[in-house]
C-alpha cells in the first residue's frame, strides 16, 4: 500500500508562518503527499510552490465552524479557486442539520458543488457533534448534493477521527462520496485502521511520521 497517497498533509494553526507552509510544501513534494491543506491566505502560495509536482494544493472554507452565510462559503471558495486551490475542505452548516433544516443544509451543498465545478469538494461533518443518526443524514445530503468526500472532522473540536465514525460514514456512502479520515491520526496505525474502515483520504499533520515509520 502507499500509504502517502492518502495523505493530505496538513497545517491549519492559526500561528503558521511561512517558513512552516515552505516546509510542509517541501515535505509533501519529497514524500509524494496526495495534497498539501493550508489555511485560504496560503492558497496562492502553496499553488506557486506545488506546481507541476502533483500534489494538489487543497484549502478550507468555513473553517471551523461551518456558521457562516452560505453566499460567504461561495465566495471564500471560488477566491481559493481563483488562487489555485484544486480541493475544498468545507465545514457542514452544523447548527441547520442539528435543528433538521436539512433543504437549507442541501441548498448550501448544492450551491458549493456548482461553485467548485470540477474542483474536488469534500464536507466535514464534525462528527464529535453529532448523533450517529446525523452523522447517517449528512452523509445522505452530501450523496445527494455530489459532493466528492464526506470528512470527519476539522481537528479543532472536542474531537477527532474515530473507527466508529469512518465505518457509519463508508456504510452510508457505499462508495460515493468517498470517506476522509481527519482529526488525531498520529502514526502508521491510525491510518491504517482508518483506511480498513472504509476511509480512502488522510488528513494529518503526522504524515511524515506515519511514512517513515
Amino acid at each position: 500500500m502507499e500509504l502517502n497517497k492518502y495523505i493530505d498533509h496538513t497545517l491549519l494553526k492559526a500561528d503558521a508562518t511561512e517558513e512552516e507552509i515552505r516546509k510542509l510544501c517541501e515535505e509533501a513534494i519529497l514524500y509524494k503527499f496526495c495534497s498539501c491543506c493550508v489555511n485560504g491566505d496560503y492558497v496562492g502560495l502553496v499553488h506557486s510552490l506545488l506546481e507541476g509536482t502533483g500534489v494538489k494544493t487543497c484549502t478550507v472554507v468555513g473553517f471551523p465552524l461551518g456558521s457562516m452565510a452560505t453566499t460567504s462559503k461561495i465566495q471564500e471558495a471560488r477566491e481559493a479557486i481563483f488562487e489555485g486551490a484544486d480541493e475544498i475542505d468545507m465545514v457542514i452548516n452544523i447548527s441547520h442539520l442539528k435543528d433538521k433544516k436539512y433543504d437549507e443544509v442541501l441548498f448550501e451543498l448544492q450551491r458549493m458543488r456548482e461553485a467548485c465545478g470540477s474542483k474536488v469538494l469534500k464536507v466535514i461533518l464534525e462528527c464529535c457533534l453529532l448523533t450517529d443518526e446525523e452523522i447517517v443524514k449528512a452523509c445522505e445530503l452530501c450523496k445527494q448534493a455530489s459532493v466528492d468526500f464526506v470528512k470527519t472532522s476539522t481537528g479543532f473540536s472536542k474531537g477527532g477521527a474515530t473507527v466508529h465514525d469512518v465505518k457509519l460514514m463508508a456504510d452510508t456512502c457505499q462508495g460515493f462520496p468517498h470517506v476522509k479520515a481527519s482529526g488525531g491520526i498520529k502514526n502508521k496505525k491510525d491510518a491504517l485502521d482508518m483506511i480498513e474502515a472504509g476511509a480512502t483520504r488522510i488528513g494529518t499533520s503526522h504524515g511524515v511520521e506515519i511514512v517513515k515509520e
